[in-house]
């Protein structure tokens, strides 16, 4: 028998979830429609998540019988095979000390700081009514989205779920399209000033190379 269950911890649920929930909100501070829209599908998926991780297993049984048919002697009972990468891979030790283990604490906390810069450059912005141009902003004209992306991808390495591998691309389409909608609004409000930022900024994905650290300087100094 398992002498490491680990689950049934309904309280560890609910703390885990309020922790990272509360922990995003400080950073993202949603002022609009969009920003509830974007953190409340990252909130579902961190309930999900520790739903498994602490309240009850359902991946690994609704898979037991595949998993032990692929991994013999494998311990369905205990709490380390919900690291499933680690176990599908044929890891050996210590799950938390294993390199996707390790790159998906990296993850999240790149995610966690990414929101946090966008927030400071953001809520400036907002406060002074211009667009927000510098810090993460000169590279990408979406870093909190990818935030989000980077914590839940961080958290998909390290503990995945049927569940949140099925909610994960769906927010990808979520905050894309949000992205979309936030871009018209800003064209609305910005005009020219936001045509010229989209023209000079990609969207998700930086372009890494000389000139790109003085786009934001370039586009509040103005042409």
């Amino acid at each position: 028998m398992s002498t490491d269950y680990g689950y049934d911890l309904w309280w560890l649920v609910i703390l885990n979830s309020a922790v990272f929930i509360i922990f995003a909100f400080s950073f993202v501070r949603p002022r609009t429609k969009l920003d509830w829209r974007a953190l409340g599908g990252f909130s579902a998926f961190i309930v999900a998540l520790f739903t498994e991780m602490y309240g009850f297993p359902l991946t690994i049984y609704l898979l037991s019988g595949w998993l032990g048919n692929r991994i013999p002697g494998l311990d369905l009972l205990s709490h380390n095979t919900g690291h499933l990468w680690q176990d599908l891979t044929g890891w050996q030790g210590d799950p938390h000390l294993s390199p996707l283990h390790l790159l998906s604490n990296v993850l999240i906390a790149a995610g966690f700081i990414l929101l946090y810069r966008s927030w400071q450059v953001l809520s400036a912005a907002q406060r002074e009514h211009r667009l927000a141009v510098s810090g993460p902003y000169a590279r990408v004209r979406h870093p909190q989205y990818i935030g989000f992306l980077l914590i839940m991808t961080g958290f998909l390495l390290q503990w995945p779920t049927l569940l949140t591998l099925l909610m994960f691309p769906v927010l990808v389409i979520v905050y894309l399209r949000l992205a979309r909608k936030e871009e018209r609004m800003m064209d609305a409000e910005f005009g020219d000033a936001y045509a010229a930022y989209r023209r000079q900024v990609p969207g998700f994905i930086p372009r890494f190379g000389r000139g790109r650290a003085g786009t934001g300087q370039r586009l509040q100094e103005g042409p």
